[in-house]
């Protein structure tokens, strides 16, 4: 075996650590750890930040194990890429190491009224106002606001600030900055893809806005380092309070937010290539080249990545949707219709159609393209005949449909359609799924048989960086991946029509919540 690199994938409902052959890119071992989502308040959306980095630990260990039993010599990996789910927050003190609250995560609306309040502050109201230095809308889903929430609402956070204790950071931060030894000497960065979600970062520029930072009124010295995404940040290091020095002295030198490292766990390198992860949530990135491209119709502008200090800058378009594997995990979780999330999918195999009936799960609002707050989540359509396999059915359509409003808005962006969807994820391993999907999209779906893009992603720009060089990110010598594709079998009109049902369900979600709710959280 030659160089391996391994990769670090913190996602918002699990954490993997996966070690990849660096020249042939193949997927060596793995293990992978699945994490609580605590809603502590209806809306409310938070992890235990101790728990992510012991899940790390976890996935570490135990993949080193595996290895070992495979005879693999983990002193061959030469590298070690973090990639993470965006925006969540994390604020710490640096003398402790302590988290000084739960990260808030993505998918939490608490901070509505704080969007309408800054809102009141900006000349007509207008929430795309920093759409053209940060690319995004103001929204609940960006860390500035979650920061922002943190600082007005709890002491210790305001406390550690004042005393300089305080650290800002997305969940590759809090990572990075334990395992570089936290508190002896810790290294307190981000990368480019990473910054690019927090409101404060002007995309251009690539440095955090000291007029963004004085909006939101937050201070700049608790902000990370932001570096390129594919170089070498520290080593990681073994600190009195970690038993696992397993990979000690190994690099940590790629870091990418999940959807980012997906796009380059994908090849998409050239301007106009794409491709959609159902993870949690569902997100289409169109790689745009090395200029920005501002939608017209509800997308955001990121940044794709940036391979190395001296590399250019890539940017990207963005569909983001906030639930897509969330709703099977919530049929399972909530409504308890099934036990695993592979029943959820075999209750609509059984019927193979939704007889009428529109889910939409607008849990945490619309994003894109309707950027919505006050939607929330419904079901229509409903009769007596309809039962929880239809539901079943409904919800897995519900994922194809929000897919296809967010490819219709990048079709119309970009002024090229897409003639195929390159897809990955963990929905994807479901072909009755992939079938629906190129149904309601009437173009083939294209799935790589390696499902684990976002991880290979983050394990090629380890590899690649400066410093490790095992991986080579030169088109000729990328190795061409298999692929599964799904061709769409029936007829665009009755595609046509039950896309058109959709967004009638759409229309009826909206302006549901409002947020003037009386102070003890619970609605009146």
């Amino acid at each position: 075996l030659g160089p391996l690199v391994g990769a670090i994938d913190q996602g918002t409902s699990s954490t993997r650590f996966l070690v990849f052959n660096a020249e042939t890119a193949e997927l060596l071992s793995h293990h992978q750890v699945e994490i609580k989502q605590e809603f502590p308040r209806e809306g409310w959306v938070e992890q235990d930040p101790k728990e992510i980095l012991n899940s790390v630990y976890e996935c570490v260990e135990k993949t080193c194990e595996k290895m070992q039993e495979l005879n693999i010599d983990i002193s061959n990996i030469r590298a070690i890429g973090v990639t993470n789910q965006r925006e969540t927050t994390v604020v710490w003190d640096k003398t402790t190491g302590e988290p000084l609250y739960n990260a808030i995560v993505w998918l939490d609306l608490r901070t509505q009224s704080t969007v309408e309040r800054l809102l009141k502050r900006i000349p007509g109201k207008n929430k795309t106002f920093s759409k053209f230095k940060t690319g995004l809308p103001l929204s609940t889903y960006f860390s500035a606001v979650k920061l922002r929430w943190l600082l007005d609402n709890v002491e210790e956070i305001r406390k550690a600030v004042e005393d300089q204790r305080a650290l800002f950071g997305t969940i590759d931060s809090w990572l990075i900055w334990v395992c570089t030894c936290g508190t002896n000497g810790g290294i307190h960065c981000t990368d480019v893809t990473n910054a690019s979600r927090t409101m404060l970062f002007n995309i251009h520029s690539l440095e955090w806005d000291p007029e963004l930072c004085k909006f939101f009124d937050i201070p700049m010295e608790i902000l990370p380092k932001v570096r390129s995404s594919s170089e070498i940040y520290g080593l990681m290091k073994i600190c009195p309070s970690r038993e696992s020095g397993a990979l000690t002295g190994v690099p940590i030198s790629g870091c990418l937010g999940d959807q980012h490292a997906a796009l380059v766990g994908q090849m998409c390198f050239q301007d106009g290539q794409a491709k959609n992860t159902y993870g949690t949530g569902c997100f289409l990135l169109c790689n745009t080249g090395q200029k920005t491209v501002f939608s017209e119709h509800g997308l955001i502008t990121t940044i794709a990545y940036k391979m190395g200090k001296d590399k250019p800058v890539f940017y990207a378009l963005e569909g983001s949707v906030a639930i897509a594997g969330a709703v099977v995990r919530w049929l399972r979780d909530n409504l308890g219709i099934a036990k695993t999330s592979q029943e959820v999918e075999k209750l609509a195999a059984d019927v193979g159609t939704s007889y009428g009936c529109y889910f939409v799960p607008a849990f945490s609002g619309l994003y894109a393209p309707y950027w919505e707050p006050s939607a929330r989540g419904i079901i229509c359509g409903l009769t007596q005949f309809t039962n929880k396999n239809h539901i079943a059915f409904a919800a897995l359509e519900a994922v194809c449909f929000q897919t296809r409003e967010i490819l219709d808005a990048m079709n119309k962006d970009c002024g090229i359609p897409l003639s195929q969807l390159q897809v990955d994820g963990g929905m994807t391993n479901n072909k009755i799924f992939m079938q629906l999907q190129s149904d309601i999209l009437c173009i083939p779906v294209v799935k790589p048989s390696m499902p684990e893009t976002t991880a290979l992603g983050a394990a090629m720009a380890a590899g690649a960086a400066e410093g490790v060089e095992v991986w080579s990110l030169n088109p000729g010598d990328l190795t061409a991946v298999t692929c599964e594709r799904f061709e769409p079998q029936i007829n665009p009109e009755e595609s046509e029509y039950r896309y058109a049902r959709w967004k009638k369900a759409v229309m009826k979600s909206m302006g549901w919540e409002t947020s003037d709710v009386p102070s003890n959280g619970k609605p009146k």
